[in-house]
């Protein structure tokens, strides 16, 4: 490997002290193997600048915490190599979330948003028994609503969408996933016409306009664009039977 000096310019604002404009900020840093965006970032802190903030937690892709803006795509620090991206790197914080500084923002409330908007539990009027033995599910239905629980909630998806950068309300294809999720499972008693309350609209299934970004930069690699194709065809059927019934 050829030992590379590689330079970051890094966004800067820190909300809490609105005087200092918002700014890009130049970084110097000597290349080492195995070097991910997130080993260096930490090596800047440590070595250079305590006051740069940017999320992380599990460092094996798995929190989701690290995502930012690598050259202008949104990935994961922890995953993305240095030795794939070119000397020169930009890190901007995902749009879209709340900025709370520098590389920093603010996903939880987002998502949390979106899971009471989306009601993403098991609706069902069965009473819990705890004594009972344990509802058994075949395997290719077990593995179905696995892969779109392989979500880790990381908001690339989002900031990928244009439309979620466009309007605040849109539920972004973290969310049509989720609904796909309870579609799946048949524990969920939901009916499409209900379902269709929640997302037949232009914030949700209806104001996707197909560029499926989401399914190219999602980190995971789940199938977003047969995921959204689900949820559009099952809402289109409960549509079009609502009509008939009018």
């Amino acid at each position: 490997m050829e030992n590379r000096t590689l330079n970051f310019s890094i966004f800067r604002y820190n909300p809490a002290t609105p005087e200092i404009k918002p700014r890009m900020q130049d970084y110097q840093l000597d290349e080492t193997p195995n070097m991910t965006v997130f080993i260096a970032l930490n090596r800047l802190r440590e070595e250079q600048d305590p006051s740069l903030m940017f999320d992380f937690v599990c460092r094996a892709a798995i929190c989701g915490s690290c995502a930012m803006l690598i050259n202008g795509r949104p990935q994961l620090g922890c995953k993305t190599l240095t030795v794939e991206l070119p000397e020169n790197i930009i890190l901007m914080p995902l749009p879209v979330f709340k900025l709370v500084g520098d590389l920093s923002v603010d996903t939880g409330t987002w998502f949390r948003g979106m899971c009471n908007t989306t009601a993403a539990w098991i609706h069902t009027s069965d009473k819990f028994n705890p004594k009972a033995v344990e509802e058994r599910m075949d395997n290719a239905t077990a593995l179905e609503i696995y892969e779109a629980e392989r979500c880790i909630e990381c908001g690339c998806c989002i900031a990928s969408c244009a439309t979620a950068n466009i309007r605040e309300d849109f539920l972004g294809a973290a969310g049509l996933n989720r609904i796909a999720r309870f579609m799946i499972d048949p524990r969920d008693n939901r009916t499409p016409a209900q379902i269709f309350e929640v997302v037949g609209t232009d914030e949700g299934i209806f104001g996707c306009i197909g560029l499926m970004a989401c399914d190219v930069l999602c980190p995971m690699e789940i199938p977003l664009q047969t995921q959204l194709a689900l949820v559009r065809r099952k809402m289109m059927g409960a549509a079009l039977a609502c009509k008939c019934k009018k």
